[in-house]
């Protein structure tokens, strides 16, 4: 059984103790591949050297997050547009709108988010997309480029049925983690509606981890806990999750 975890921050803090045994504990669940979303600037060294350490596993995005959308977004984005030049990654990501913590630069990040879009499209890159109390003005914002070509991830997808539906008439992939093993989240029966021709996993390490080790730091390892979770939901066996949804990363990502 193979995997590919979509969406995982290794190259943090959390993890500069144990990298090597949280990746060999990946791959002894199956997982093989690792995506490693940007964050900005300050994040950029970490993630190289992850990639530069890991290279036939680790994969790197490259973008700005919505949550680092601050007075300086105006030199974030020039060190983005300038890191697409320099180095090859999978997707431009993560980018996005979030508007939980706070709206003062609301009106800035979707000027950011559209911009990484239009960059997205001119180097014909997937995107994988953050949204967090934002869902129906991100689904706007991407329909138009969407019409356009422009293909990716919505990460973390915690949404309805409908606004699932509406992502995936667009093009786009749903991105499950650990929130699909929550008792409350919904996101379970939602699932029931949605083909796994429209969904790849994700951790977030180290963030979100699933249940049983909710509230703890999250690891690729328990991709395996998503699997098996959505493989209930399903009533399949978990290697067929594997299979579907590792060929939907592998297609996005072209890896």
């Amino acid at each position: 059984m193979k995997l590919i975890d979509t969406h995982c921050h290794l190259y943090l803090p959390e993890f500069k103790d144990d990298l090597r045994e949280v990746i060999q504990r990946a791959e002894q669940a199956g997982v093989e591949k690792f995506c490693l979303p940007a964050i900005d600037s300050t994040a950029t060294t970490g993630l190289l050297e992850t990639v530069r350490q890991y290279p036939d596993k680790c994969y790197p995005m490259i973008g700005l997050h919505p949550c680092s959308v601050k007075e300086n977004y105006a030199t974030e984005l020039e060190h983005v547009e300038q890191s697409l030049e320099n180095m090859k990654g999978i997707a431009i990501g993560e980018i996005g709108l979030d508007f939980y913590w706070d709206k003062t630069f609301a009106a800035a990040q979707q000027e950011v988010f559209e911009k990484q879009m239009q960059w997205a499209l001119a180097k014909k890159l997937p995107i994988v997309i953050h949204t967090r109390n934002a869902m129906e003005v991100t689904i706007t914002c991407v329909r138009k480029f969407a019409s356009q070509g422009l293909r990716g991830i919505f990460h973390c997808f915690g949404g309805t049925v409908q606004q699932a539906t509406e992502i995936i008439e667009m093009g786009f992939l749903l991105g499950i983690g650990g929130v699909i093993t929550y008792k409350n989240a919904g996101l379970a029966e939602t699932l029931e509606y949605i083909r796994l021709e429209h969904i790849v996993l994700e951790t977030d390490a180290p963030y979100l981890a699933p249940v049983p080790f909710r509230g703890k730091r999250n690891e690729s390892a328990y991709l395996l806990r998503v699997a098996e979770k959505l493989a209930t939901i399903k009533n399949i066996h978990v290697e067929e999750v594997a299979d579907i949804t590792t060929k939907n990363a592998q297609n996005i990502f072209n890896i």
